[in-house]
């Protein structure tokens, strides 16, 4: 049975972090006349300059999670009936710190998740690392896996989001530099490795150069933006196709999440002081709590 999940990229300049009531009557432009239940996703920081295409420096912008900002989202993702990724924003943790924040949140208008970017792209970066994976179930559709910009190069990333069960990785993207097209390479490749869908997300010029897409399971580039302009991406994917192609192979022919088999012999990993364990290898299902 097919799972469809409407999809609704909003490849936009940013904003002020203060500015929601610009930000809601944008999301209900781009919303207007779409599918219901869609998932919504806007850009890295896409609320946090300091002038158009200036990002804000991270301790302007910071807010605690449960602040007025979280409350707006959640009321504006009830209001909508939509699954909402507003981009990232610099959240205020404990001390002085500040990370940069991906939230969730549900058509019932509830904060599901959030994740704090895991590699900030330094030196440039100042925020402080999360220190989870997170993956978050969108209830009757699957489950997506989160990941901010300069986390894509980072393989182990993406394979532990799918691992974790995720069948779209949602990645959302502030690139204003050349890197974009490797960063285009490493969205199909990090689709193909894990046989997930990638949905990435860049800002519009002046914030970035967009270029955002949806890549299926196998890495075909389904859905793309043209130019840097303020664009809406739409696309409804059908999340049966990872288990489908899990089942089937890569072009009918490679099963990654079959290689390794009860009885293989461990393969130590010393760069990670770990192991690829065959009985710990393979993705879980959806109904399935994600592994910690």
């Amino acid at each position: 049975m097919a799972r469809p999940l409407p999809l609704i990229l909003a490849q936009a300049p940013g904003r002020p972090a203060d500015d929601l009531a610009g930000f809601a009557t944008d999301v209900e432009r781009r919303v207007k006349l779409r599918a219901p239940g869609a998932l919504v996703v806007y850009p890295e920081l896409h609320l946090g300059e300091s002038a158009p295409g200036v990002p804000a420096a991270p301790e302007k912008g910071a807010e605690p999670l449960d602040g007025k900002r979280d409350a707006a989202f959640a009321e504006l993702a009830g209001d909508l009936g939509i699954w909402l990724v507003p981009g990232s924003v610099y959240e205020r943790g404990t001390g002085d710190r500040v990370h940069n924040t991906t939230p969730v949140y549900s058509p019932r208008g509830e904060r599901l998740a959030a994740y704090r970017k895991i590699c900030p792209w330094r030196p440039y970066e100042t925020t402080t690392p999360g220190n989870r994976f997170e993956v978050v179930d969108l209830a009757g559709v699957g489950r997506i896996g989160l990941s901010i910009c300069y986390d894509t190069w980072f393989p182990e990333i993406s394979r532990h989001l799918a691992w974790m069960g995720a069948e779209l990785i949602v990645n959302v993207v502030r690139t204003s530099t050349s890197d974009r097209a490797q960063e285009v390479v490493l969205s199909r490749a990090n689709a193909i490795t894990n046989q997930v869908f990638v949905a990435s997300v860049n800002s519009a010029a002046p914030s970035g150069i967009g270029r955002s897409l949806v890549i299926d399971p196998q890495g075909t580039v389904r859905a793309e933006t043209v130019d840097a302009g303020d664009s809406t991406l739409t696309d409804v994917i059908d999340l049966d196709e990872v288990s489908n192609v899990r089942r089937y192979g890569t072009a009918g022919l490679n099963r990654i999440w079959d290689q390794f088999r009860p009885g293989d012999p461990a393969l130590e990993l010393p760069l990670y002081g770990g192991r690829i364990d065959p009985a710990t290898w393979n993705a879980a299902h959806t109904t399935e709590e994600p592994p910690r």
